[in-house]
């Protein structure tokens, strides 16, 4: 269970506070995979750092009650001095890994990067692409109970999102997820319900469909029929 109480995020600016979230209530339940829906810059990846906890409310509290990942899919939050492989031991070691297990843990992160050469070079050497990759691999090497996706469609190649895809199929069942994404499709194929930001507010729904509806209400956005399409027959 993941419960926002009364919980307001903003941020300075020069013409005065932006609002991402004012004092919203929310409930996300175990057991069940979450599409994030908004506009651009609407603040659904500061909503993610809040739940992975890297990230903190300017008022309220955030309760989580299962092992929840970090937002996976961001280039952040990795030391651009240090290597893939020593970001890859760092964060290891954060989690308590014995050396044996730091060992096996960073040859399955290598292997799942696929970076070849560049892992064992510094990370400010990397493309944003190749630092989606290793924060992903790093991210995947570890078992949570909940996993935050940010965008992850947009990591790597087809063939290695291929590859993100399976490994996250095996882990469905065992794990749920909150998604980030403006690839629709992705969110009617891997989601049960969906969440709005909307200028501050956090509207809740139980089905995609409901959710993406509303989305296209609030937002403006021209409705795809195809989309449509897809939602009802899923949900028929």
């Amino acid at each position: 269970m993941i419960r926002l109480e009364n919980v307001t995020k903003f941020y300075q600016t020069p013409h005065g506070r932006k609002y991402v979230l004012r004092d919203v209530n929310l409930e996300i339940p175990s057991g069940v995979n979450v599409a994030i829906l908004g506009i651009n810059g609407s603040g659904k990846s500061t909503l993610l750092r809040l739940l992975g906890g890297i990230d903190s409310p300017n008022s309220g509290k955030i309760s989580i009650d299962m092992d929840i990942s970090w937002p996976m899919g961001l280039a952040g939050g990795l030391q651009g001095s240090m290597s893939g492989r020593d970001n890859a031991k760092f964060v290891c070691r954060i989690f308590g890994d014995s050396y044996e297990e730091m060992q096996e843990r960073v040859v399955q992160i290598e292997e799942f990067a696929e970076l070849e050469k560049y892992f064992d070079m510094p990370v400010k050497t990397y493309s944003s692409g190749m630092k989606s990759k290793i924060k992903l691999a790093i991210s995947v090497a570890f078992d949570f109970d909940c996993y935050l996706f940010d965008e992850l469609g947009s990591v790597g190649d087809a063939l290695f999102r291929k590859k993100t895809e399976t490994l996250f199929a095996n882990k469905e069942g065992n794990a749920n997820f909150i998604i980030v994404s403006h690839n629709l499709n992705e969110l009617i194929h891997d989601c049960h319900r969906a969440i709005v930001l909307h200028q501050g507010e956090l509207r809740s729904f139980d089905s995609v469909i409901e959710g993406v509806n509303y989305y296209y209400e609030v937002t403006g956005a021209p409705k795809k029929a195809a989309i449509l399409k897809q939602l009802e027959a899923k949900e028929t």
